[in-house]
């Protein structure tokens, strides 16, 4: 029974994320499961509870996966589903841990409970997000992105919120049992750490970028000819009147299909030319194109040996003046875990193609002339918190082109909240381009500033925010504050825990 009832909970908690945004229901969610790992009798039955928790809030949370599976006609449709169960009950492992501990440091007061229970899910949010590649999607603390406490990740970044957010879920438990001193304490703590916004440096650039959102779907993306279609769509959008010259284009992940760049023979060479070319056909002097496209790699000159996921800055006339290649990449997304293996039972990559990508360096700044210092996160890269900036070059704005039209009407609008959680961490503004939206200009506090609305054509003309005046405290330290914070918690908890027994 408790079982199920904390599978129910875990899944009334994914409403707290986008799009349904009913974030005070994880608060009482979690003190629903702070109540039932009270109640286990065993350390088996709380981490069953754990577990049932985990596996409501991720299979719900993450039904856009199985969205993706409908775009891959040689696999059944169906897949997509089991896809979804079986990454849930891997990850619901992490929660399990975390409600295991908390019970077995819990002694004989409830708010050693509570705290233990803070620690150890900051700690295991963190390892979620670094364990084979890591899957840091929807963590606990990006429900406050609608909160005043978005600005408190520029301090103790998102692992450090999602600890807030069991501390109040904590509170609210505390309080239905009138354990009112050690409620009343987390309330006054939450309250102090209502940080305000790190100042900026300015009230804007004066730099004028235009984000192209041209609402190509994936059902059409990559069928034969609607290359051409694309380009025109892309070129009609990007010559619409407004803003002020000169700008910088941006365009979203994979705009091209067609290569860029292909190291196979020069007739390949020169279509790779041709597509840079027609890509900045509306590109005047002073101006920049950011694109994702495709690069194919070759070692004699004749076939494919790899391939890189790439964000190409391209001037007037085709020319590439720098190239980043996407470092974190999406296992059966852009490449097939064990090929061997799987592809014999039948299983093959989502995206068409049977080459698989090759990572890059990781986070990396470009300096574009007129356009400040760079820096580049390619789709699902942008969700993993400490991990998205060249700390030692640190950029002015962050370009996360991708395509959302995978992941259905849950996925993008998951997939910017957590965008905001960057900007708001690094104090750097963020600017996303995706095909079927939600395209944004975030600012240094994780503030959208202007954004199109899902399944939209349409260009945003903005001036580019600027970044904060000084590197947050997050950008100078990252997950390193988190984790303490998580294991001072921890321990916090089971000092209580121990001392009362």
């Amino acid at each position: 029974m408790l079982f199920l009832i904390a599978l129910i909970c875990g899944a009334l908690s994914a409403f707290a994320f986008a799009p349904t945004n009913l974030w005070p229901l994880m608060p009482l969610a979690l003190a629903g499961l702070c109540e039932l790992a009270w109640r286990s009798r065993s350390l088996r039955q709380s981490l069953a509870v754990g577990w049932g928790f985990g596996l409501g809030q991720f299979c719900l949370g993450l039904n856009w996966i199985q969205f993706a599976f409908t775009f891959q006609d040689k696999m059944p449709h169906w897949l997509g589903y089991l896809a979804v169960l079986l990454l849930s009950l891997y990850l619901a492992v992490y929660p399990m841990l975390a409600t295991g501990l908390a019970w077995r440091f819990r002694g004989e007061r409830p708010v050693a409970l509570v705290l233990t229970l803070a620690g150890a899910w900051t700690i295991t949010e963190w390892l979620r997000a670094t364990m084979f590649t890591g899957f840091a999607w929807n963590p606990l603390g990006v429900v406050l992105d609608s909160t005043d406490l978005l600005h408190t990740a520029a301090y103790i970044g998102t692992y450090g919120l999602s600890a807030l957010v069991v501390l109040a879920a904590g509170m609210l438990w505390l309080f239905t049992r009138r354990e009112w001193k050690p409620g009343l304490a987390i309330l006054l703590a939450i309250v102090l750490l209502h940080f305000p916004p790190v100042p900026s440096l300015a009230a804007a650039t004066g730099k004028q970028v235009r984000v192209v959102q041209p609402n190509i779907g994936q059902e059409v993306k990559w069928t034969p000819g609607f290359g051409d279609i694309a380009a025109q769509r892309l070129a009609q959008l990007s010559a619409l009147p407004g803003g002020r010259h000169p700008r910088l284009l941006l365009w979203p992940e994979a705009a091209v299909t067609d290569p860029l760049e292909d190291a196979r023979t020069d007739q390949h060479q020169a279509f790779a030319s041709f597509e840079r070319t027609r890509a900045t056909a509306l590109v005047g002097p002073g101006e920049d194109l950011l694109t994702g496209g495709i690069a194919l790699f070759s070692k004699d000159g004749m076939f494919i040996d790899g391939a890189a996921n790439s964000v190409f800055v391209l001037g007037p006339g085709g020319r590439e003046l720098a190239r980043y290649d996407k470092a974190h990449l999406v296992p059966y997304g852009e490449y097939l875990p064990m090929r061997p293996l799987l592809s014999a039972i039948g299983l093959s990559r989502l995206a068409p193609g049977d080459v698989d990508f090759t990572s890059g360096p990781g986070p990396r700044t470009i300096a574009i002339p007129g356009w400040g210092k760079v820096g580049f996160q390619l789709c699902y890269e942008i969700i993993f918190s400490g991990d998205v900036v060249d700390r030692r070059n640190r950029p002015d704005f962050i370009f996360n082109p991708s395509n959302d039209a995978w992941f259905g009407s849950w996925g993008p609008p998951q997939h910017l909240a957590q965008a905001r959680l960057r900007a708001a961490e690094e104090g750097i503004p963020v600017i996303r381009s995706t095909p079927t939206g939600i395209s944004a200009v975030v600012d240094a506090h994780g503030e959208i500033v202007n954004a199109l609305p899902w399944r939209t054509a349409g260009v945003i003309d903005a001036s580019l925010p600027p970044p904060v005046a000084a590197p947050t405290l997050f950008a100078r330290f990252g997950n390193v504050i988190p984790l303490l914070l998580g294991l001072a918690l921890l321990i916090g908890g089971i000092v209580l825990g121990v001392r009362r027994r």
